[in-house]
């Protein structure tokens, strides 16, 4: 029995796809590496401690004192590691991988939610993105791309997204049928259904998305530092590869403590988008009292009009005035 040439074909097809957009891919990752260095540049010009400062305000401002506290103790401690540099190539890669999965995947998302054909089409990629190990996005991220920053950024965008975009596409489904036929009953059209009633009934749930999105995309940027990532991935590695326990361990702890951060800071954001949503559900589900209020007065207004009406031809006798 003859093998199927799955290894040829995909080889093939890479072959193909490099010859005919090699040099726009090469472009594209010259331009984005460079974009990626001035971000780097700019936040090398701030001093250590302003960013911890802005850190601990966005911490106390998600989730309160407590997670700020934590949030300048976590990252003083990283600093006094000697590990700042580092820290700040990972908090980078994390952020831009993070920010490209939402922008793609927040439409695909919706775009699911709101078309049954897409979403059966779109499940059975996620379902295989989601499974495939993650070792595996590294080959055509380092044949397009080479060893660096940019097939990092690839790599993480192509693991982290389906989370964003299966929540999405749920939070979407999940919108109470009512709200929608109460929406289009008044004259909204579907951009004003998506936009008014239900992204934002299905906000809390699309910031679901997200925040497994930027845990993700941590954990595959430090993977990545196999292929030139850098950051405390390539401290790990480095600590593996010569078995360097103690230098291993401290990398370590510094992912820890930045996966925590990240992950109490998004948490925070998405409860009080949880917040927001309840106090418009409730200020939705008065003004809808209070019409519905102004329709019986109305109906039993003109119901008591009618029943006056005929007691007059009655007693009329059946005759009109």
């Amino acid at each position: 029995m003859s093998k199927f040439p799955l290894a040829e074909s995909i080889d093939q097809g890479v072959r193909w796809l490099q010859i005919n957009f090699g040099d726009s891919v090469d472009a594209f990752s010259d331009a984005f590496n460079s974009g990626i260095a001035g971000f780097r540049d700019l936040l090398m010009v701030v001093p250590w401690w302003t960013i911890i400062i802005i850190f601990a305000v966005l911490a106390w401002r998600a989730s309160g004192w407590k997670l700020a506290i934590g949030t300048v103790i976590g990252l003083f401690f990283i600093y006094n590691l000697g590990l700042w540099l580092p820290f700040l190539d990972t908090l980078i890669l994390v952020i831009i991988s993070a920010l490209v999965s939402i922008v793609i995947g927040l439409p695909l998302g919706i775009l699911a939610g709101r078309n049954n054909r897409f979403h059966y089409v779109i499940s059975p990629v996620l379902d295989v993105m989601q499974t495939m190990p993650s070792f595996v996005y590294l080959i055509p991220a380092l044949l397009f791309f080479g060893i660096g920053k940019v097939p990092a950024v690839f790599a993480t965008v192509i693991f982290a997204m389906p989370p964003v975009i299966r929540l999405t596409d749920l939070g979407i489904r999940q919108v109470p049928v009512e709200l929608v036929e109460v929406g289009s009953a008044f004259g909204s059209t579907p951009r004003q259904l998506l936009w008014k009633i239900q992204f934002p009934v299905a906000l809390p749930t699309i910031m679901a998305g997200v925040n497994q999105t930027m845990m993700l995309s941590l954990s595959m940027v430090v993977i990545a530092a196999m292929i030139g990532a850098g950051g405390l991935g390539a401290g790990v590695l480095e600590a593996i590869g010569q078995l360097k326990i103690g230098m291993g361990f401290e990398y370590g702890v510094a992912v820890v403590i930045m996966a925590i951060i990240l992950d109490r800071l998004s948490q925070g954001v998405g409860r009080s988008v949880k917040r927001v949503s309840q106090k418009r559900d409730v200020k939705a589900k008065r003004a809808w009292q209070r019409l519905d209020d102004r329709l019986k007065q109305s109906l039993k207004s003109i119901e008591n009009k009618h029943r006056r009406v005929m007691m007059r031809y009655k007693e009329n006798g059946g005759k009109q005035k």
